[in-house]
């Protein structure tokens, strides 16, 4: 499975003729909840150590996340690939201890030089 087939999965539960009532009438207000829901779920499993329980928590974000750039993909605002593009380019630019020629000796270091890069870009 790919996050692609994700996608396609949350276009056919809202499909106008075949899909789901409730995904149907889900818009980004009403759909919220259910992120910081699944998001506290996660928080609640790492806290438990309960790594079987994590990764169907993490597999349920995930899903909201791809349900929510659908609904963008829907209203034409943006679509997966736009969002891939920036978190990728984002970590490039905010690591440059990694991907460019700074270099952090310990980890507070490589988080100075992250908040450095990551208020240079506000």
């Amino acid at each position: 499975m790919t996050v692609v087939q994700l996608l396609k999965l949350a276009k056919k539960l809202r499909d106008p003729e075949k899909g789901c009532p409730w995904d149907k009438e889900q818009d980004f207000d009403s759909f919220k909840h259910c992120l910081v829901e699944e998001a506290n779920e996660v928080i609640q499993a790492i806290d438990l150590k309960d790594w079987e329980n994590l990764k169907e928590e993490l597999g349920d974000t995930l899903f909201n996340l791809v349900f929510l750039i659908n609904l963008a993909e829907e209203k034409k605002l943006f679509t997966l690939t736009d969002v891939v593009d920036g978190i990728y380019h984002k970590m490039i630019h905010r690591h440059p201890h990694v991907f460019g020629d700074q270099k952090a000796k310990d980890a507070q270091e490589a988080y100075e030089i992250f908040q450095k890069a990551k208020k240079k870009s506000l």
